[in-house]
């Protein structure tokens, strides 16, 4: 039996929930294909959203019209901003979230989606046809629930296949096939994408053990409570009734520390059972003991998984080692002498396909009409999969109706830089986006992702005439503060130059203008945005020059079946790397990895020496 789609998205995590909710909402018809229904949404690992660098991530995902800041903001336990010390920049949000609501909520809205179907089964192959020079999706072929094959026609799939790719578990001498804890791999997909062409390799990552709330004794804890008031991740929200649920503080110790030493003949990292590599700033417990031999503690954070259910999170101990040194480093932490385990850390690699293969699109070139978002990219996290699969699947209705493809620059967002790193350097281990990977930071805040995004949401139909009218406003009203703050003088100085002198009081100032005074109170969060322009109005504006000048860059294409052993006086190297990647513009050659500023002059000489056509 043949069903005809116009996408079909493979996978119900972080990815896929972004990408079929995008496609559909654009008119697409679309088909989510999980292999159930029930784990649609769910958090594989830590039970929270956001943090610095991914809080950014979220609020983007939020101003395009996504899923995932709603979510949150329904479904949050306990709200923080991390950062908070240090400048705007690089203000985290994050919150605690009940997975089980969250999950739930993430159902629901797809449930309340029109023109998306949602349909149990394993993909099996993805089905191509030839098309000029490479080949074209025509659909896919898929396992049902009642064990029947069937075929999906479609002109435009999105693989969002988290950890599942020939995916397996590793506890200690352990090893068994699986994509997560309690769901098999999909072995027959990693086959069929080698098949069409598209090189695959291995990574690694990691859980930590939970435990059972009931067997914490908190009284050596420090409690860590959330921000009062919470502060919302979803343009949306005003503020957020919340009772937060505190989270705890431990720590490891030596005790800890030198039953790891004693254990890493068995630990599956080391005694060669574990071959990939994992993430290199989310290193497991055995790891971190390892490299870093003169620390004494880690901290480790116990996050509750939910307001209904007894399971904590031990975030900061992920490990693969085997039962019986996980429960005693666990009894070995302050607080937990007593703890019961309900579930034990493990280590799963798995296939990814390697990002270079990809256009800045989210594209497989020469498989027009394949897009791949979430780990099978080789990052790491749920944020920067939600952020690959909403472009990916707005990317893949454009594909199918004829339309502009998205692609965001770096100047415009966090989503923007992660999808160039990724398509132009490629990885070598999980990737997960930090502050520093962004040479724009002051243009790409969290507090002004709707300003950078929400007219390009609009525009592309993802947001809706509420959100657009709530965002107008608050346009409105940090146009009108920033006005206050230039014009406005008190002892015989604008308010913007006290703003910037250092330990200024932004509250206190605004209490100085009775106009300024009432937009503070109606909304403050415009206020704050426009406070912030001008306190770093002239490391702004370097910053605008310097996109600028990228912007150029990124605007001189090159053609796509450019013969690079022809352009004279290019380095051997260059040509390989360039042919490699097959960058779309010298902006994108430029950042290359290996490519020097000198390789790209020759590059652009070329390109103007060439007859046009």
């Amino acid at each position: 039996m043949e069903r005809e789609f116009d996408i079909v998205v493979i996978g119900g995590g972080h990815a896929g929930v972004e990408a079929a909710r995008a496609g559909a909402g654009l008119g697409a018809r679309t088909a989510l294909v999980t292999l159930r229904r029930d784990r649609i949404g769910r958090m594989s690992c830590n039970p929270a959203i956001g943090g610095v660098g991914k809080g950014q991530i979220v609020r983007e995902i939020d101003a395009l019209g996504g899923l995932m800041g709603l979510a949150a903001d329904a479904t949050g336990m306990q709200f923080r901003v991390l950062n908070r010390s240090k400048g705007p920049a690089v203000w985290g949000p994050r919150c605690q979230s009940d997975r089980h609501a969250y999950a739930a909520f993430v159902r629901e809205a797809l449930a309340d989606q029109a023109g998306l179907a949602v349909i149990e089964g394993e993909v099996t192959e993805v089905l191509t046809e030839p098309a000029g020079r490479g080949r074209r999706v025509a659909g896919v072929r898929f396992v049902a629930r009642d064990g029947r094959e069937r075929v999906l026609r479609c002109r435009a799939v999105v693989v969002a296949a988290g950890t599942f790719l020939r995916g397996v578990l590793h506890c200690g001498p352990k090893v068994w096939p699986g994509g997560r804890y309690d769901e098999p791999p999909a072995k027959a997909l990693a086959r069929s994408l080698a098949a069409i062409g598209l090189s695959l390799g291995r990574l690694k990552t990691g859980t930590c053990p939970r435990v059972a709330a009931e067997s914490i004794d908190t009284g050596p804890l420090t409690r860590q409570d959330g921000d009062d008031p919470p502060v919302p991740f979803s343009f949306a929200n005003d503020a957020l009734d919340v009772e937060q649920v505190p989270c705890r503080l431990t720590a490891t110790n030596e005790r800890v520390h030198r039953l790891v030493r004693e254990n890493f003949h068995r630990a599956p990292l080391f005694d060669g059972q574990i071959a990939s590599t994992g993430p290199r700033y989310c290193p497991s417990l055995e790891l971190k003991v390892h490299r870093f031999a003169g620390k004494a503690s880690h901290p480790v954070f116990l996050e509750p998984e939910g307001r209904d259910t007894n399971w904590v999170y031990l975030n900061g101990i992920a490990t693969s080692l085997p039962i019986d040194v996980q429960e005693g480093v666990v009894r070995a932490l302050p607080g937990l002498a007593r703890a019961r385990v309900l579930r034990w850390g493990y280590a799963i690699e798995y296939d990814f396909a390697d990002p270079t293969q990809l256009r800045p699109t989210l594209e497989a070139r020469g498989v027009s009409g394949l897009f791949l978002a979430g780990q099978v990219n080789g990052t790491t996290g749920y944020e920067e999969a939600a952020g690959q699969g909403l472009v990916a699947g707005v990317n893949a209705a454009a594909s199918v109706a004829g339309r502009e493809p998205l692609v965001l620059r770096r100047d415009q967002a966090y989503i923007g830089v992660m999808i160039d790193d990724l398509v132009t350097k490629g990885v070598l281990e999980p990737y997960r986006m930090f502050t520093s990977r962004a040479e724009f930071r002051l243009l790409l805040r969290a507090d002004n992702a709707d300003r950078r995004l929400t007219p390009i949401g609009r525009e592309l139909h993802l947001v809706d005439d509420r959100r657009w009218a709530r965002f107008s406003a608050k346009r409105e009203a940090a146009a009108a503060a920033a006005r206050l703050l230039e014009t406005v003088r008190v002892d015989g100085r604008r308010l913007s130059e006290h703003l910037a002198r250092p330990g200024a009081d932004l509250s206190d100032l605004a209490g100085r203008d009775q106009a300024l005074a009432a937009l503070w109170r109606e909304r403050p969060e415009a206020v704050e945005t426009a406070a912030i322009d001008s306190r770093y109005a002239g490391y702004v504006e370097r910053e605008r020059a310097a996109a600028a000048r990228l912007a150029e860059m990124d605007g001189r294409g090159i053609p796509r079946r450019l013969d690079y052993r022809a352009v004279p006086h290019l380095r051997a190297e260059a040509r390989e790397r360039l042919d490699a990647v097959r960058p779309e513009t010298l902006g994108q050659a430029l950042r290359v990895s290996g490519i020097t500023p000198a390789d790209v002059t020759v590059l652009m000489i070329h390109l103007s020496a060439r007859p046009a056509g």
